[in-house]
C-alpha cells in the first residue's frame, strides 16, 4: 500500500473529495486496483466529479479484471441495474458469481435473488462465462477500501 492511496483513503472517508481524487486517479492509471475501484466509487456517487456510470465502469472493470472484490460486486450492481452498461443479468450474475466464490455473502445472496429473475438458460451462461473468467486468471483478492 502506497502512502498516496492511504491519504486517498483518509481523504475520501474525511469526505474530502478533490484530495482523494488527486490521490487516487494517478495511482488508478498506473493500474492500482483499490485505487481504480475507489475511483469507480467516486463516478458512480459522483463524489468530487460529475456523475457518470459509464467512467465507473470503466474504473470498476479494470480492477475486477484483476480479481479485486470490491469492484466485481459492484460491476455485479451496475449490471443488474443498467448504470452505465446495458442491463445485463447474466453478466451481473457473472460478477457476483466470482465475487461469491471468495466466500462474499452479499455477493452469494445477490446473485441467488437475481437467478430467480432468470431462465435456467441464462443461468448456465452466466455460470460459463464466470468460468472463462477463472481460466483467464481473474482471481478474488480481498480489498482494502470500505467502498461497497
Amino acid at each position: 500500500m502506497t502512502d498516496d492511496y492511504q491519504k486517498g483513503e483518509f481523504y475520501l472517508i474525511r469526505g474530502d473529495w478533490e484530495a482523494a481524487l488527486r490521490e487516487f486517479k494517478p495511482l488508478a492509471e498506473q493500474g492500482y486496483a483499490d485505487a481504480q475501484t475507489n475511483l469507480g466509487y467516486m463516478y458512480r456517487l459522483g463524489l468530487g466529479v460529475v456523475k457518470d456510470y459509464k467512467t465507473a465502469v470503466k474504473w470498476y472493470t479494470l480492477a475486477a479484471k484483476q480479481g479485486y472484490l470490491d469492484a466485481q460486486f459492484n460491476l455485479g450492481l451496475m449490471y443488474r441495474k443498467g448504470e452505465g452498461v446495458v442491463q445485463d443479468n447474466v453478466y451481473a450474475h457473472m460478477w457476483y458469481n466470482i465475487a461469491a466464490s471468495s466466500g462474499d455473502k452479499v455477493s452469494s445472496r445477490n446473485r441467488e435473488s437475481l437467478e430467480k429473475e432468470m431462465t435456467p438458460a441464462e443461468i448456465s451462461a452466466a455460470q460459463k462465462l464466470a468460468r472463462e473468467c477463472v481460466r483467464k486468471n481473474i482471481r478474488v483478492v480481498e480489498s482494502n477500501s470500505q467502498t461497497t
